[in-house]
């Protein structure tokens, strides 16, 4: 879909479209110019980049800084910490701080991001009665900063989505050229509770990793209680030469109130996806509730190689926390 080429522009592979006077077959098309990775600092509102694993085109909106917590190191034994309810075998460590960003997905890519479960990676819950009901926000994601490949473009509005024009404005005088608008501090600042992340979690078991990243959603009443919602991304990346395939998931849910749920199903979001060095990466979200301000979550995913054998990777144990700022529900971005 994208190459690089050697005078270092990034450029997009096109298929012809109806209606267009286009030679047939595959042509490339010249999007921008790559920029040097920065190894430290942060990039800035309106960074152009190239996601490192799933292609596509994006811009950042804004960062995030999150503690990472990464069972594959291992901490010192006065540094442990006691395990969450039931969670045997695991091990917690300190986090330490890491930088993600809030990021715009070019609409023309979504349809070609295959390692995905859906381009969505924002929920929030509806403004009314039915606690269940959620809406998404297509086109947003999180990227952690080692998966930003910058670039830059002459365009003025090098990105296509509905919140482009509205968050972001084309200034030449600033570098990177885009800059926010009102409405995107305004945006920022009311749905902060639901839109930043804290604690990102990351285990690797038999070279696939598992990094989880939860999100606290609010609270709704139902039926005379109240009910706390989170959503919880995650990511299985095969860090190996080894074809493999996810084949079942098992959950252990524990609730504050002194309930544990076991859940066990095939594949993931109506999935079993196969992780390959052609495609080392799958990512999706999910949702939980509990009748409880917070908990905890772990589990396996049952993963099964070529010769049909299967070896369990281990999802490594996350707290479900509820916000101590909970006032209002989310302002969605209707201006």
């Amino acid at each position: 879909m994208y190459c690089v080429c050697v005078c270092g522009f990034l450029c997009v592979m096109v298929l012809p479209v109806l209606g267009r006077n286009r030679p047939e077959g595959k042509i490339l098309e010249t999007v921008g110019v790559f920029e040097a990775v920065k190894q430290h600092g942060k990039y800035e509102t309106g960074q152009l980049f190239l996601h490192s694993v799933f292609g596509y085109r994006g811009i950042v909106l804004f960062p995030w800084h999150a503690r990472l917590y990464d069972r594959d190191i291992t901490p010192p034994m006065s540094d442990s910490k006691p395990e969450p309810p039931g969670a045997h075998g695991s091990k917690e460590v300190k986090g330490k701080t890491h930088t993600y960003y809030q990021v715009l997905i070019d609409t023309r890519d979504c349809p070609h991001i295959s390692q995905r479960s859906q381009t969505e990676a924002v929920t929030f819950l509806a403004n009314h009665d039915d606690s269940r009901a959620l809406y998404a926000i297509p086109g947003l994601d999180y990227v952690s900063h080692e998966d930003i490949l910058p670039y830059n473009s002459t365009e003025q509005a090098p990105i296509q989505h509905e919140l482009f024009e509205r968050f972001l404005m084309y200034n030449p005088a600033k570098s990177p050229p885009f800059t926010p608008r009102d409405t995107l501090k305004a945006w920022q600042e009311k749905n902060h509770p639901w839109l930043e992340l804290s604690d990102v979690h990351r285990e690797t078991t038999e070279n696939i990793r598992v990094t989880v990243i939860p999100f606290y959603m609010g609270m709704r009443e139902a039926q005379n209680s109240h009910v706390y919602w989170w959503r919880y991304c995650i990511r299985l990346e095969n860090m190996g030469s080894e074809v493999v395939q996810l084949r079942e998931r098992h959950w252990r849910i524990f609730s504050l109130s002194g309930t544990l749920e076991t859940v066990r199903g095939r594949g993931v979001v109506g999935r079993e996806p196969v992780l390959s060095k052609e495609q080392p990466a799958f990512q999706y979200s999910s949702h939980v509730s509990l009748q409880a301000p917070s908990g905890h979550m772990w589990g396996t995913f049952r993963i099964e190689r070529t010769d049909g054998s299967h070896f369990d990777v281990r999802i490594p144990p996350f707290s479900l926390e509820s916000n101590k700022d909970d006032k209002a529900p989310p302002a969605g971005y209707t201006f």
